[in-house]
């Protein structure tokens, strides 16, 4: 195997590796030896690809990011549906957003890695909006934006309140667990598509 074919699968093993133990740990309760075990390398390879913990935790959180806006893709056509699908994407992968969470934790409200280049993508996200919704108002599509982000998150987010508001346990993978009289999965969905529908009508 040519050496840079090496260097892109022990890249890729570790890129994978510190995914999985970021996404149950975080920055802080991440071990960099754990990651080198699983991926089958050195801690100093670890060091001598990304340089730190922190760098390492930056390559993955952009990975992930990346992979997240090429699911998702633009909010063009139904603003609503688009909540719907922000709603699937986040059931279906949460460890994507478990990722998320980690990077707000980390850098609270500090300058994020890549910074730049996300703020231009959310913008594009923001003008796409605006030409769904028929606005010239950059600020008012921006503010839907974010508040169709919120409400199709919040149920995978913080299981534990869409558990004590529905009484259902809301589980990985689009599976609900419903007691009888609550909302299925598919109800939820429907719902936050209607209330999205809502607010962007009003």
């Amino acid at each position: 195997m040519p050496r840079t074919d090496q260097l892109a699968g022990t890249r890729t093993r570790l890129l994978a590796a510190a995914r999985d133990e970021f996404a149950a740990h975080g920055m802080g309760g991440a071990r960099v030896g754990r990651i080198a075990e699983q991926a089958g390398v050195s801690k100093e390879r670890i060091y001598g690809y990304f340089g730190s913990k922190e760098k390492l935790f930056a390559a993955v959180i952009s990975e992930a990011l990346t992979e997240h806006a090429e699911l998702l893709g633009p909010p063009a056509g139904d603003p609503a549906e688009f909540a719907g699908r922000i709603y699937d994407l986040h059931r279906r992968n949460p460890q994507l957003l478990r990722l998320m969470m980690w990077e707000a934790l980390y850098y609270d409200r500090g300058e994020l890695p890549n910074e730049q280049p996300r703020t231009a993508h959310y913008r594009d996200m923001v003008a796409t909006l605006s030409d769904a919704l028929g606005t010239d108002s950059d600020s008012e599509a921006a503010g839907t934006l974010l508040a169709l982000i919120g409400l199709a998150i919040l149920p995978t987010a913080f299981p534990q309140i869409t558990r004590l508001i529905l009484g259902s346990a809301v589980t990985d993978g689009g599976d609900t667990r419903a007691d009888a009289g609550t909302d299925t999965d598919a109800d939820l969905r429907a719902h936050i598509v209607q209330l999205a529908r809502r607010m962007v009508s009003s």
